[in-house]
């Protein structure tokens, strides 16, 4: 195979992927929390092995390839439902979730809920937890639940526990888990820029016609570079039809 539909494929499997990514975003526009996640591409340059005597035309191979994924920090839309147990953020924190196998992971969905053993969790189930890590339990026969901006839990017996909220120095350092799940590999920092308001959700932050039109953009050169191959295909089976004679 010759290097330019080497090329193309990379170029290919790298619209593929930006295409699922998009596809994704839109799947999410109505998620509450959902921060649009974009794909960057890199060059890479790869040596080829040509014979020693052929100097001029050892040059690099310039492939495409995804260097990974950064997301849209814009806070989406605030909107009140007057649900107690919903809750929005308003700054750059996010919530501390107990994800999976115990591992302390972040989200800013504030679409929260009480499970049968009294503990707050997340739409999903994942516990919310304090700034300690610690679950966060609703005494049963609790009413009048209040949050207050700085994130205290409230009943009419008074004060439950704190919801953790964190800030990062690099946002782009969380790491997407699905489920509008972020890890950090460093932690985050209690915040000090974020407030908490009860019975109010943020929205997605996906822009859908700005991601319909990136898919229609995306899949205008995946069929591109799809006529490149056909044609590079053709070129190269018709030069082995010549060199042959005709009879392949």
């Amino acid at each position: 195979m010759e290097n330019s539909i080497y090329l193309a494929l990379s170029r290919q499997m790298a619209l593929k992927t930006n295409m699922d990514m998009i596809a994704n975003n839109i799947a999410n526009a109505n998620t509450s929390g959902y921060r649009a996640q974009n794909l960057m591409f890199q060059e890479y340059l790869s040596e080829q092995d040509v014979d020693t005597i052929d100097k001029e035309a050892d040059d690099d191979l310039s492939f495409v390839y995804n260097s990974g994924q950064y997301q849209n920090e814009t806070q989406g839309t605030v909107k009140f439902t007057g649900n107690p147990l919903d809750v929005a953020l308003n700054g750059p924190g996010f919530f501390g979730v107990q994800g999976p196998n115990g591992e302390q992971m972040y989200t800013r969905s504030g679409r929260f809920q009480i499970d049968a053993g009294g503990t707050l969790t997340t739409a999903n189930g994942d516990p919310v937890t304090d700034a300690g890590g610690a679950n966060i339990t609703i005494p049963e026969g609790s009413t009048e639940i209040s949050i207050d901006d700085g994130g205290f839990v409230s009943n009419q017996d008074g004060q439950i526990g704190q919801i953790g909220v964190f800030e990062f120095a690099n946002v782009q350092e969380l790491e997407p888990r699905g489920n509008t799940l972020y890890r950090s590999p460093n932690g985050g920092q209690p915040a000090q820029n974020t407030v908490i308001k009860q019975g109010m959700l943020e929205s997605s932050n996906v822009e859908t016609i700005v991601e319909i039109t990136r898919m229609v953009e995306t899949l205008r050169d995946f069929q591109a570079t799809q006529n490149i191959l056909r044609t590079e295909n053709d070129r190269m089976r018709g030069m082995i039809q010549r060199l042959t004679g005709g009879n392949s």
